[in-house]
Parts: C-alpha cells; structure tokens; sequence
C-alpha cells in the first residue's frame, strides 16, 4: 500500500467512524490498516477469507468490525470461529483495556492469528487453537461475538458453554430473521437488535444481542 493510499484509507475510517459514533483514533486506524496488510500478505497462502480485493477487504471485514464497535459493551470477550480475526482483532485494537479473544480450529488460521498479535502488538488478546465445543475456559466470559455462525440456534448451542449467567451473545449477521429471534431456547432471552449501515456496502447487516438467562 502506497502512502496516497494509506491516506485515502485514514480519510474513510475517520468518515465511516464518524457515521458509527466513533471518536477519531489515529493511532487506532494506523493499526487497522497494518492488519489490514497483513491479512492482504497472509491471505496469498493461507486463504484468511474468499475476498482478494484490499478495498472489498478493507469494506467487508475493517468497516463491518467497526459497525458493531459502539454496541458491544461486553469487557471479557470471545470471536468464536474468528478466522482471520474479524470482529476480534479490530475490536481489540480499538479497545486495548478489554479481553478479546480468538478462537478457530483452522491451524492456518490461528498461526496468522498468532503472527498478527505479535506484530500488532495485542498484549490484550489470546489466539486459542480448538473446536468450540472443547475449549473449556477457567472463568466464563461476559460476551461471545461471531459472524460465522450461519444460524442463531448453532450460535447459541454450541457456545453455550462459554458464557456466563447475564452475559450476552453478539451475533452478527447479513440480516434478522423472525422466525431463528422468535424461536431462542430457553436459557436464551432476545435482548436488542441494532440494524447497521456499513458505508460503501449495499447489503442488510443486523447486531443480535441475545442475553443468556440465569439457569435455576
């Protein structure tokens, strides 16, 4: 990436955090754009994610992540099936005091992960290498967040585990469907539905905050 493009770039995070509420964070920003880089670099071998293009990138997954940003409010936090790290990794950067951490069973994946953590230097995030339903943590986190779920009823079945009583779900989504909010299980309560505007994408983006109910 050029320095006229680094700009162009500094220009539309400023734009599209002003559109999501965000404070301007230069800092911030100069880091999305590294990891950026990175997954742009990595992506040649280790197939991060089907999109090639930096700007779709830079669309698809940096704005996306960053759309959800102001909503999630949960201070121990897991991207369950991250992949490249999305929302997980701008969502750390962006907040270095919270938890956030990664989780895939895609041993590429988590080496790039590993690689990115190091070089970005997230002092505030965990690259864990497992299958969800076998990672057990010590202390349960305040929020699961996801976008590789293709349904609510797998998203809050198999990362049931991981959370805890009065915690919230965080699922992402291309858009809301009535008939997975009407039809949570009974550990699960719909809490809130933030509808998303990413800017330069003409598609439905829905925030689910479901919240895990206190078991009897």
């Amino acid at each position: 990436m050029t320095e006229n493009e680094k700009l162009l770039y500094l220009a539309r995070l400023d734009k599209a955090a002003e559109s999501f509420g965000l404070p301007k964070n230069d800092q911030a920003w100069a880091k999305l754009l590294d990891y950026l880089a990175l997954l742009q670099k990595w992506n040649k071998t280790y197939n991060l994610t089907a999109i090639r293009d930096v700007d779709e990138m830079f669309i698809k997954h940096i704005l996306d992540s960053l759309s959800v940003a102001l909503h999630i409010d949960s201070e121990r936090l897991i991207d369950v099936g991250t992949g490249g790290g999305l929302p997980g990794i701008p969502l750390a950067i962006l907040f270095p005091e919270r938890q956030i951490d990664l989780l895939d069973s895609n041993s590429k994946k988590t080496r790039f992960l590993v690689q990115a953590k190091a070089e970005l230097g997230l002092q505030n995030v965990e690259v864990i290498h497992h299958r969800v339903e076998a990672y057990h943590p010590e202390t349960l986190y305040d929020g699961v967040v996801s976008r590789a779920f293709a349904s609510l009823d797998d998203m809050l079945g198999w990362t049931h585990h991981l959370l805890k009583p009065q915690g919230y779900w965080w699922a992402m989504k291309a858009q809301k469907t009535q008939d997975e909010v009407a039809q949570l299980p009974n550990f699960a309560k719909m809490s809130q539905v933030f509808e998303l505007h990413v800017p330069s994408l003409d598609a439905e983006r829905t925030l689910i905050k479901i919240e895990k109910c206190q078991e009897t």
